[in-house]
C-alpha cells in the first residue's frame, strides 16, 4: 500500500489560492511551499500541490486543462459529519468559491461540492458507516 497521496492541481495566483484554502482552515506545509508551488495539507498523509500553471507545465508535455470548463479530476475528502460538509462548503463559499451542485442526501451518503478560485472541483461526504462502504 501506497504512504502518502499528493495531487496537483495548476492555479492562477499562488497568494490568492492560499488565502482561499487558509479561509476553509487549512494549512500549508512551509517546507514544500514557495512562490511556484504550495503544499496543502488536507489529512495525515494527504496533501494537495497547488502549482503555478507555468510550474505545473514542467510536469507534463500535454495541455493544462482549463477546470472552469473542462473536469480534469474529482477530488473527494470523506468528513467525520454531516455538519463538517457543511461548514467547510459554507466556509468555501463565503471565501469566493462556487457551489454548481445541491447537496445529495442518499440517505446512507450526504455530498456536497464547490468549485474553488480556478475552478477544480471539490467534494466531501459523510458516509454513515464508511467503514462498510468501503469493505
Amino acid at each position: 500500500m501506497h504512504q502518502q497521496i499528493f495531487v496537483n492541481l495548476p492555479i492562477d495566483n499562488m497568494a490568492r489560492a492560499q488565502a482561499f484554502f487558509r479561509a476553509l482552515g487549512y494549512e500549508f506545509n512551509p517546507q514544500f511551499t514557495n512562490d511556484q508551488g504550495a503544499c496543502l495539507v488536507v489529512g495525515e498523509n494527504l496533501f494537495v500541490m497547488l502549482l503555478v500553471k507555468s510550474f505545473y507545465q514542467t510536469f507534463t508535455d500535454k495541455a493544462i486543462a482549463d477546470a472552469r470548463t473542462t473536469s480534469e479530476v474529482l477530488v473527494c475528502f470523506s468528513c467525520s459529519s454531516r455538519d463538517e460538509v457543511d461548514a467547510l462548503v459554507d466556509k468555501a463559499a463565503a471565501a469566493g468559491a462556487t457551489t454548481p451542485r445541491p447537496a445529495q442526501d442518499l440517505g446512507f451518503m450526504y455530498s456536497r461540492s464547490f468549485d474553488d478560485l480556478d475552478g477544480h472541483s471539490w467534494e466531501f461526504v459523510h458516509m454513515q458507516d464508511a467503514s462498510k462502504a468501503l469493505g
